[in-house]
């Protein structure tokens, strides 16, 4: 991206988004999120990773006709699982006796117990939340259409992070190590909830040195 010119960076909406999310974002001007591509499946967009006692958690929202060509801003959330309470007792048990729990738990658990019938609400309220904790202030846009080469202008992060591929070649991401509440090894790039659980106010600082080149 060019020095002077106001970075926007083109990205798709996750759930409960990875570090690399947020440290790919920090240097934008604006947050630009992609609502006219199809909804992907086995991606970001409707899972996240936590660390359990045990072992690492994946957290799934289940979809309505996921295998479809539907727009990611349509598809809906399947209710006929009691899929919210599962992922609030995972998160809970997870990080209910961290540092930061009592502070920023209720952010959580009233959102997703909101039970909205759009996977993109849930991401969206759930995607602000985590940049108000991470004190992270953002310009957020939507595409009003499908691009498949944006302008120059813009920084397209489009599918580059997946729970499939390693993209630390296409996006600098080097996890700076923290205190986690389990394990003996640090286990990188879980969602953003493990960090801020842990970590609190000092989330942001970790992100920024897991940017650096």
């Amino acid at each position: 991206m060019e020095e002077n010119a106001k970075k926007t960076v083109l990205i798709d909406l996750h759930y409960l988004p990875c570090t690399q999310f947020f440290s790919a974002v920090l240097e934008a001007d604006e947050l630009m999120l992609e609502s006219h591509e199809h909804y992907i499946k086995q991606s970001y967009r409707n899972r996240c990773y936590l660390l359990g006692a045990n072992q690492v958690e994946m957290l799934i929202v289940p979809v309505v006709d996921g295998n479809k060509k539907i727009l990611v801003k349509d598809i809906r959330i399947d209710y006929q699982q009691r899929w919210f309470d599962i992922h609030w007792r995972t998160i809970r048990a997870a990080y209910g006796k961290s540092p930061f729990f009592e502070f920023f738990g209720d952010y959580f658990q009233n959102t997703i117990q909101k039970k909205p019938t759009f996977l993109w609400d849930l991401n969206f309220e759930l995607l602000t939340i985590c940049l108000k904790l991470l004190e992270i202030n953002k310009t957020i846009s939507l595409t009003e259409n499908y691009e498949k080469q944006p302008g120059s202008s813009i920084y397209d992060l489009r599918g580059l992070i997946s729970p499939k591929k390693a993209s630390e070649n296409a996006i600098p991401f080097h996890p700076v190590a923290y205190q986690q509440n389990f394990g003996s090894e640090f286990v990188p790039n879980l969602s953003v909830i493990d960090l801020l659980f842990c970590r609190g106010n000092q989330s942001l600082g970790i992100l920024k040195k897991s940017a650096q080149n």
